[in-house]
This record gives C-alpha cells, structure tokens and sequence, in this order.
C-alpha cells in the first residue's frame, strides 16, 4: 500500500436502518430556521469549536481547506462590524439593489438595521482563500474555492442546529471591512458573516414552506 493511502472503513447498515435513520436526520433538520433575534444567554464556546471542526472535515478541491473561521465575542469588535456593516447595507437597501431584489425580501421584514449583529453572543465570519499564502515562488492556486468553503458552512450550520444552537448567514455586501476589521492577509476574502446563539425568548420566525422532493429531485434509473 502507498504511503500517501491508507484503509478506510466505515459501517455498514442494513437497508431499514438507512432509511430510518436518513428519515430520522432529515426531520431533525427540518426544524432548522435561520434566525434574527438572539438571547443575550452565553454559548459554550467550546462547542462552537467543536462545531467549526466538523465544518473542516468538508471536501475541498484538491484539499487544499481554503477556508479560516473567526470567531467573534468581543463586544467592541461586534459593535465596530456593526456599524460598517449597516453602512454598507443602507446603500444596498437604497439604490444597489433592484426592485425585484428589494420585493423578494419584504416578506422577511429585513432592512439595512442589523442588531442581531450585537446581540448575537458570538460570530462566526467566514473567509475563503482565494490563493494560498504568497511565498518566493508566487501566489499557490486553489480551486473550487466557492464550492469548497460553501459545502464546509453547510456543515457548519448543520453541527450548530445538532446542538441547539441557532444561525443566520449574513451577507453584506462588499465585505471587505470584515478582513479588516479582523486583520487578514490579503488572500482571504469575506465569505460569510454568521450570528449564532439561542434564539430569543418568543422569537418569530417568518411563515414558509420548503420545495417538496418532486420539485427538486430528478431520478434517471436503468
């Protein structure tokens, strides 16, 4: 055997088992909302650690793990991403964004005021690389950048549900005041800005329902 491989195993259910358990996970994350009000309550940190190594176990393109997560609690520095962050947003919410754009959100209530930005106990603020670190040779590709990142913050959000805890993906845009108010190098760009926390007592979430397997799922069989 190579040494760039090695056995890899893993256990085998039976048909039922599979189909119970995959019904039994699909139903847990059903009940997963994104959410914009937060309790001010403290989260275990080191869940949230727990929760950001799951999302590394993600495939990537060529494994390159073209992502960092900055995870945020100071309460100055939430308050400073804020700010810059509403700046941005009042000039989305009046004249980047078109009418259709602006339509589609109104059922959400949303506008450019961002306090779960505070009021969330933490942050996660997403970066992908998009080349690795310059070195004496120049810039070292990577590939599928989005891709990669994307498939590592679905499972991140999903490793925040399994344990109760509560997300909203936010995304400004631009967000480069996020690199800087965070202080990284000049190959990493903004992907994601996540509030997480339990959610508020009474919290509201808005009225929808989810496609139905025949609207998504196409089926070619021999």
């Amino acid at each position: 055997m190579s040494e760039r491989f090695e056995t890899y195993n893993l256990p085998r259910l039976s048909d039922e088992e599979m189909v119970v358990e995959s019904r039994a996970f699909y139903e847990e994350m059903n009940t997963r909302r994104s959410v914009r009000k937060f309790s001010s309550d403290p989260i275990p940190l080191e869940a949230v650690r727990n929760c950001i190594d799951t999302a590394g176990t993600a495939p990537s393109g060529a494994h390159k793990q073209p992502w960092t997560f900055c995870l945020v609690t100071d309460a100055a520095l939430r308050k400073d991403i804020r700010k810059a962050a509403e700046e941005e947003e009042f000039k989305n919410y009046h004249g980047r964004m078109s009418e259709v754009w602006l339509e589609d959100l109104r059922p959400f209530g949303t506008d450019h005021i961002k306090p779960f930005i505070e009021d969330a106990p933490a942050l996660i603020v997403v970066f992908k690389h998009v080349h690795d670190s310059v070195d004496s040779s120049g810039k070292k590709p990577n590939y599928y950048v989005n891709e990669s990142v994307g498939i590592a913050v679905g499972m991140l959000l999903t490793a925040l549900h399994r344990i109760g805890l509560v997300a909203l993906t936010h995304t400004p845009s631009p967000m480069g005041f996020l690199a800087e108010a965070l202080g990284r190098p000049n190959n990493e760009r903004a992907f994601l800005n996540i509030p997480i926390g339990f959610p508020a007592a009474g919290v509201e979430v808005p009225v929808l329902s989810r496609k139905a397997r025949k609207d998504v799922l196409v089926e070619h069989h021999g």
